[in-house]
């Protein structure tokens, strides 16, 4: 399943805009950062994006500021690609994402997405060996 197309499509339903081919394809590459369909993650947004779902449709969003010292880092972000499973917008400040429970997962570390998702390449690694 390609979740960005999902997502364009909601979020397009939302604004009362249709939803054609056309449409989906004007928008996505507006909209998300990487547009190369991906089963999981690759869900970060644009500022076009970001601008769209918060003023356009006015979407819910939960902001998790980084700890004092962090710094984001390409690595981060391709961590951040693979395991937040929900819309996100980044700053060098800190992540917003658009899902309550990914908002808390993040607060329980306090904002430290590199040990969010260290965390979380262990636990899949763990998952997979796991008989």
């Amino acid at each position: 399943m390609n979740w960005k197309e999902t997502y364009t499509k909601i979020f397009l339903k939302q604004a009362n805009i249709s939803i054609t081919e056309t449409t989906i394809k004007q928008y996505m590459p507006t909209w998300w950062q990487n547009t190369r369909s991906k089963d999981t993650g690759g869900l970060r947004l644009t500022d076009a994006g970001f601008l769209f779902v918060t003023e356009k449709i006015d979407l819910q969003y939960y902001e998790v500021p980084f700890p004092q010292d962090f710094e984001l880092t390409t690595n981060t972000v391709i961590w951040l690609d693979r395991f937040i499973t929900c819309p996100y917008y980044l700053t060098k400040q800190m992540i917003v994402v658009f899902d309550e429970k990914k908002a808390l997962e993040l607060h329980l570390f306090s904002g430290d997405v590199k040990k969010y998702g260290l965390t979380k390449a262990l636990k899949r690694a763990d998952e997979e060996l796991t008989p």
